[in-house]
C-alpha cells in the first residue's frame, strides 16, 4: 500500500493511493496520524473523494514528526568519495519538522550559501513506539519508506566540525511523496538521482554500512522513537562537493530522485524571494 498527505480543503488530509488516483481518508490530517491511531492497513479499504493523481498537490508524506534523525556516511561509496573510513557506528546529526517540503515544491535557493547540494536518502517511517528495540521489534516498527532529499548547504556545514547547521535550513528537505509499506519495496530496489536529467546518484538501497532494522535498534536504544518519527539513511556516492570540479545547484536546476517501489520525488530550485 501507499499512503501520501496532500493539500485538500484549505489544510491537509492523508490519502492512499491507487494506481492514478488518490483516496482522501477523512478524519486523518496526514501520514502520520494515520500511524498514531494503528497500522496502515486499518485505512487500506477506507473509502474517500476521489482525486486524479496527477491533480494532486503534495505536503511533506510526514507533516510533524517529532524526530528526524538523519545518518551521514552510511554508503560505502559516498564514504569513500568523502575520503573517510567506515564507520564503527553510525554517525547521526537532527534535523527539524520546520526544514520539511513537500513533492513538487520549489525549493528556496538561500543567498547566504551558493554551495547547495543534493543527496537523494531513502527514508525510513516509524509505525509504533519503541525504545531499546530488539532486531524483530525494530523491524516490527518500519510502517514503511520514502524519499527525501537531504539539500545541504555545504559551506556552512563545514564552517565546524558539526554539521547541523548545514543541515537545517527551513524548507530545505523534500519528503515524500508516498510513504510505501515494506511488501511495495523489491529486493534489487535502486535510487537513481538526477539533477537536470543528468544522473548524478545511483545505489542500492540495501548497500548500506547500517541498515534500517540496525539504524531503528540503535537510534531507539537513545530515545524513544513514535509513529511519524522519520530517520534519513544516508546517501550514495555522486554528490556535487564530491566532484571534481565541484557542483552546486542553480537557479531552475531540477532535481529527481527516484527509489524503485516509492515512485519519483521533483522539486525544482529558484532563488529565494525577498
Amino acid at each position: 500500500m501507499k499512503l501520501c498527505t496532500i493539500l485538500w480543503n484549505g489544510d491537509t488530509a492523508a490519502a492512499r493511493v491507487e494506481g492514478d488516483r488518490a483516496v482522501v481518508l477523512e478524519g486523518f490530517a496526514d501520514v502520520g496520524a494515520v500511524l498514531r491511531a494503528g497500522t496502515p492497513s486499518a485505512v487500506a479499504s477506507l473509502e474517500g473523494a476521489v482525486i486524479a493523481l496527477d491533480a494532486v498537490r503534495y505536503a511533506p508524506v510526514i507533516v510533524a514528526p517529532s524526530k528526524i534523525v538523519c545518518v551521514g556516511l552510511n554508503y560505502r561509496a559516498h564514504i569513500l568519495e568523502m575520503k573517510r573510513e567506515l564507520p564503527e557506528y553510525p554517525v547521526l546529526f537532527a534535523k527539524f519538522a520546520d526544514t520539511l517540503a513537500a513533492a513538487g515544491e520549489e525549493i528556496a535557493l538561500p543567498p547566504e550559501s551558493p554551495e547547495v547540494d543534493w543527496e537523494g536518502e531513502l527514508a525510513v517511517v516509524i509505525g509504533a513506539t519503541v525504545r531499546r528495540a530488539s532486531d524483530e521489534e525494530a523491524e516490527d516498527a518500519i510502517a514503511g519508506y520514502t524519499i527525501a532529499n537531504d539539500v545541504s548547504m555545504r559551506d556552512w556545514q563545514f564552517r565546524t566540525r558539526e554539521w547541523l547547521q548545514g543541515k537545517t535550513w527551513e524548507r530545505s528537505t523534500p519528503l515524500g511523496p508516498v510513504l510505501a509499506t515494506p511488501e511495495e519495496i523489491p529486493s534489487d530496489a535502486r535510487m537513481t538521482t538526477t539533477v537536470d536529467g543528468v544522473q548524478k546518484q545511483v545505489g542500492d538501497i540495501h548497500d548500506l554500512v547500517h541498515g534500517p532494522v540496525d539504524l531503528v535498534r540503535y537510534v531507539s536504544t537513545i530515545t524513544t522513537l513514535r509513529p511519524g518519527d522519520v530517520i534519513l539513511t544516508g546517501t550514495p556516492g555522486g554528490v556535487g562537493h564530491a566532484r571534481e570540479p565541484r557542483e552546486y545547484l542553480a537557479s531552475g536546476s531540477v532535481v529527481e530522485v527516484a527509489i524503485d517501489g516509492i515512485g519519483t520525488l521533483t522539486n525544482r530550485f529558484v532563488p529565494e524571494e525577498p
